[in-house]
């Protein structure tokens, strides 16, 4: 079926429309589960669809955004494949230690969603989620021969581990009210988060419809008009019965392969049985409890800090939270996609060079494309979406642009 024409791009009307859409969004967004792994904030194996498209009634931009805002699916169970290729190097499992430890690191349980989450990172990942309401959700990671759990029942958030037979349990209390938002992560979680950067410089188009997990669905195309973004579209199946996103797929704007393809293989939107969200550590499992305070399971349900932004608007560079100290506090430069965050480490010198680290330095280096400007010299870090430019003087600059865009922003910083 050949893309529904729309005009929901161009006029000032249509343009205050989306704008109220994305807010009413906003206000349904169910946070992230695995965003703190890419964001978080993560590409998911396409969803299997069923071969001819559906013929729906016609629906504009404008009116899908509504539908995915008015959405307030409470129960739900289903599988979702998920891919992630950032084209990261193979470093023969490095990687997912420095992320791990980025991420936070956990309290040196296996079982800690905080680490065990990371590894989502990268490759192609099978995950069953299950949510009764905002008091009961389970997320499940398979893997060949293993299982990770992570589940939300009232006021406790237990991990369990089957592979080392280790049991992370935190409560859900410190987080309070702002914790009940929340539920395990599906394709929602993702297309939520784009839609809060739909403004004047998105394109928002309706692009036909599909078959998803065996439901009927719309397919809403969003493109950024800005160029010096990695960011190429993003395309989000939209269930047409009941407005659940089905499908997440964002492709860079360099080709080839999705960065992040999040998608449901099956779903019901039936209620889950009762026993789905029960657990009891089993016999002789090593149990470690969260320390006072610790939001652990809060975060990996999904709650990300966000950078500052200098234009009030949603923190799209703070997605990729961890890197150095973190996002935390740092300063957003720029509108739209092309808004670069940036931070002091503090670190002057760069990359380590001393005799102890300097061989660290080295590989790091090694991998990194060396530049230089007005702001001195300094080392791009690049991913098929996010780049990162780390100054001989210790700052970074990091977003979903290009190194002639992170250089420029160095340069305006002097």
């Amino acid at each position: 079926m050949a893309p529904y024409e729309s005009d929901d791009t161009t006029g000032t009307a249509q343009d205050e429309d989306l704008r109220t859409g994305r807010r009413k969004a906003a206000r349904y967004v169910v946070p992230v589960a695995v965003v703190g792994v890419a964001a978080a904030t993560i590409g998911l194996v396409p969803a299997l669809a069923d071969s001819g498209d559906p013929d729906l009634p016609k629906i504009t931009a404008q009116q899908l955004i509504d539908k995915i805002a008015k959405s307030d699916v409470q129960r739900l169970s289903g599988t979702v494949k998920i891919t992630t290729d950032l084209g990261l190097p193979n470093l023969g499992g490095l990687e997912s230690s420095l992320t791990s430890g980025a991420a936070g690191g956990g309290d040196g349980s296996s079982a800690d969603p905080r680490a065990k989450l990371t590894e989502l990172v990268s490759g192609t990942h099978t995950l069953r989620v299950a949510a009764d309401g905002p008091d009961r959700q389970k997320l499940s990671l398979l893997e060949s021969g293993a299982e990770y759990s992570l589940i939300h029942d009232g006021k406790d958030v237990w991990g369990y581990d089957s592979k080392s037979n280790e049991v992370y349990h935190g409560t859900a209390a410190e987080a309070g009210k702002e914790h009940r938002t929340e539920r395990p992560a599906t394709p929602k979680d993702f297309a939520d988060e784009a839609l809060k950067s739909v403004d004047d410089t998105t394109s928002v188009t309706v692009d036909g419809t599909a078959h998803v997990a065996g439901r009927d669905a719309y397919k809403l195309l969003i493109k950024p008009k800005q160029s010096g973004t990695t960011v190429g579209a993003i395309s989000i199946a939209v269930d047409a019965e009941t407005g659940q996103p089905l499908k997440f797929t964002l492709t860079p704007r360099s080709g080839g392969a999705a960065v992040l393809d999040a998608g449901f293989t099956q779903v019901s939107f039936d209620r889950p049985a009762a026993s789905t969200f029960d657990f009891t550590p089993p016999k002789g499992a090593k149990v470690t409890e969260g320390k006072a305070g610790d939001k652990a399971g809060h975060g990996e349900f999904g709650e990300f800090g966000h950078g500052k932004r200098t234009d009030g608007k949603p923190d799209l560079a703070g997605a990729g939270q961890g890197f150095g100290k973190g996002m935390e506090g740092a300063t957003v430069l720029g509108t739209g996609w092309t808004s670069i965050a940036t931070f002091d480490t503090g670190a002057k010198g760069g990359l380590p060079t001393g005799s102890s680290d300097g061989a660290l330095g080295g590989f790091l280096g090694s991998l990194g494309d060396h530049v230089s400007g007005k702001f001195g010299k300094g080392t791009v870090f690049s991913t098929r979406l996010v780049n990162a430019l780390i100054t001989d003087d210790g700052k970074v600059y990091a977003g979903a642009v290009t190194k002639e865009m992170l250089v420029k922003a160095a340069d305006a910083g002097k």
